[in-house]
């Protein structure tokens, strides 16, 4: 693509000549080379560049031989610039010969299912989405347009996902939830998981998580929401539009986390827990059952306002000093 169609897409002005240049993939500052495109967003950051033109940010100043193209925001106009030079592999439709389809299934248009895939009876595939190798689709599930499901992705029965999912390698969707009743005695009995899962549209959730079925309501994953590797989303949970979930955190039953929330890796959050709207908590937090958490950064366990926690920290590193003053004091007064 050239450099004058890659400013106009990405709302950019063009600075310098080059617009004729032609742009073949992006690359990092360091790396870039002819035909590629970088960004900066600091001028202090750029001291020399290979790349055929860099998108900067706006009243850029530099003499740098580089077209450039000036922009509110390098880094999020970058990301689109990529979004249009490495699309996504676009599989041709059709329905590789060891795929097994329920003969109800109904299956949209231009749509890829790839071998050893598995289309459960009355399910719905929706157009121009990808089913790609091993991929398991239950029951009665309902799946929008224009999807991906990486290989060996699992779908389990009565659940339903939106437009332009993506689900990488390893997701499952629809798991029983872990739910028991101690029977007095001593064993376990099985509280019923015959809820669902509903994911929205414009959702991608990474390899290896897990999204448990409602127990005898739903689990909801909002629109827009986008969630890290080896992440496990228990029943009945409730996650908003535009949620933020990174990898290895454990969301426990009945816990609502709402629209705009940012969740760090390995936050452990206790049951019918309660994210207010624009709350971000750091990493490793605990977020203990019950409670909710309000706007602002949080941190810790349990999880505190970011200030507290630094407070309590800063407490905690000046132990060992105040213990050897204490010693000295102690040594003093007993006259040894």
């Amino acid at each position: 693509m050239k450099v004058e169609e890659i400013a106009r897409l990405i709302d950019g002005k063009l600075c310098g000549a080059g617009e004729e240049i032609e742009i073949f993939r992006v690359a990092s500052l360091v790396k870039a080379q002819i035909n590629e495109i970088s960004f900066v967003e600091k001028a202090e950051l750029l001291t020399f560049s290979n790349a055929s033109c860099l998108i900067v940010p706006e009243n850029f100043n530099s003499e740098i031989s580089s077209a450039l193209i000036e922009v509110k925001n390098p880094k999020l106009a970058f990301a689109k610039a990529a979004e249009i030079l490495h699309s996504p592999k676009k599989r041709d439709s059709g329905i590789h010969p060891i795929a097994v389809i329920a003969e109800n299934a109904r299956i949209g248009a231009d749509v890829f299912i790839g071998a050893f895939a598995y289309v459960g009876e009355n399910s719905v595939i929706g157009n121009g989405t990808q089913i790609q190798a091993g991929s398991k689709i239950g029951d009665n599930v309902t799946i929008g347009q224009k999807c991906v499901f990486h290989p060996n992705v699992i779908v389990e029965d009565s659940c339903a996902v939106g437009d332009k999912v993506i689900l990488h390698s390893g997701v499952v969707i629809g798991a029983d939830g872990f739910g028991f009743v101690r029977d007095g005695v001593n064993d376990y009995v099985k509280f019923p998981q015959i809820g669902t899962v509903i994911i929205e549209n414009d959702v991608e959730i990474g390899a290896n998580t897990c999204i448990d079925r409602g127990s005898l309501g739903l689990t909801r994953i909002g629109a827009g929401t986008k969630i890290d590797n080896l992440v496990q989303i228990a029943h009945n949970v409730q996650i908003g539009k535009r949620v933020v979930i990174a990898a290895q955190t454990g969301i426990s039953g009945s816990t609502i986390i709402e629209d705009d929330c940012v969740i760090g890796g390995q936050v452990g959050m206790g049951d019918h827990a309660r994210v207010l709207s624009g709350a971000i908590i750091g990493s490793q937090a605990g977020v203990l059952p019950g409670k909710i958490v309000r706007a602002g950064v949080w941190w810790g366990t349990p999880v505190q306002p970011l200030d507290e926690y630094k407070r309590q920290n800063a407490h905690i590193k000046g132990i060992a000093r105040l213990k050897e003053e204490v010693k000295k004091l102690k040594k003093k007064l007993s006259g040894k």
